[in-house]
């Protein structure tokens, strides 16, 4: 049984997120959808699993998924869930990012930093204009350096097993030219053997805009979840700023998954 992890604090945000996880797993044999919350006053325990329950049930009316719940008491968030999922051998964390209020998205956006910094598992984040839609087909990124060393293998395969998807593996350099270069042939060889048992296509595109790119690559070829890979924390800054709308999880329409080792 593998297990999805999704965090909820009882707001519409993160009902609209768990009932967006339960619809994208509705269907795929032994998965356990957890909804996880987590309370700071031992008197809240009773409280929060009477909610947890509801949500339970109104979301086991909309979609085909097993579901269970846990609450546990705690004052850090990413640290609490990142031990749960830890301890769970979880393959996958969606969370919601809302856009409704700048102080909100502020709040998720540091909590999303953080758990992608702790990398339990990859954290799957579902953009505040996202709509529900089956993972068909995945855009993974990469900027093809030493992809053997550099690729997070395992959990980018343990969610690629969840869903089964087309996989497109997309490549931005504005030094990209008519033919390919010997080092990006030699690392594309390299990425085709890692990921065989999905087939992947490649997409090697010569612009400058990594964002617009990877958005138009998004609407062009029906993708349903983008892949991306940080390499440091400057990286997940930039990508999860909410003060640059042009970055990618705030200006994508579907979800963007982050994976590292």
């Amino acid at each position: 049984m593998k297990t999805v992890v999704v965090p909820v604090d009882f707001s519409e945000n993160s009902l609209a997120t768990a009932r967006y996880a339960v619809n994208m797993l509705s269907g795929i044999p032994e998965v356990n959808t957890v909804l996880y919350h987590m309370y700071e006053k031992a008197n809240e325990e009773e409280e929060a699993y009477f909610r947890l329950e509801a949500m339970k049930t109104e979301l086991s009316n909309v979609a085909v998924a097993t579901i269970s719940c846990h609450a546990e008491p705690g004052s850090d968030f990413p640290e609490s869930l990142s031990r749960f999922a830890r301890h769970w051998a979880a393959s996958l964390i969606v969370m919601g990012l809302t856009g409704k209020t700048k102080l909100g998205q502020i709040f998720m956006t540091g909590n999303t930093l953080k758990l992608v910094e702790k990398n339990p598992c990859p954290v799957m984040v579902i953009p505040p204009q996202a709509e529900f839609t089956k993972i068909n087909n995945v855009a993974l990124t990469s900027d093809f350096r030493d992809v053997d060393l550099t690729t997070p293998v395992g959990p980018i395969k343990q969610v690629l097993e969840l869903f089964r998807p087309a996989l497109h593996i997309v490549n931005v350099n504005s030094e990209h030219y008519v033919a390919l270069s010997e080092h990006f042939l030699e690392q594309k060889a390299r990425m085709n053997a890692l990921f065989s048992d999905f087939k992947p296509e490649f997409y090697f595109i010569g612009t400058y805009d990594f964002h617009e790119t990877i958005n138009q690559f998004v609407s062009d070829k029906q993708i349903d979840m983008v892949i991306t890979i940080p390499r440091s924390h400057s990286f997940i800054d930039k990508l999860f700023n909410p003060n640059h709308t042009k970055k990618l999880v705030f200006s994508s329409t579907v979800p963007v998954l982050a994976a590292h080792e």
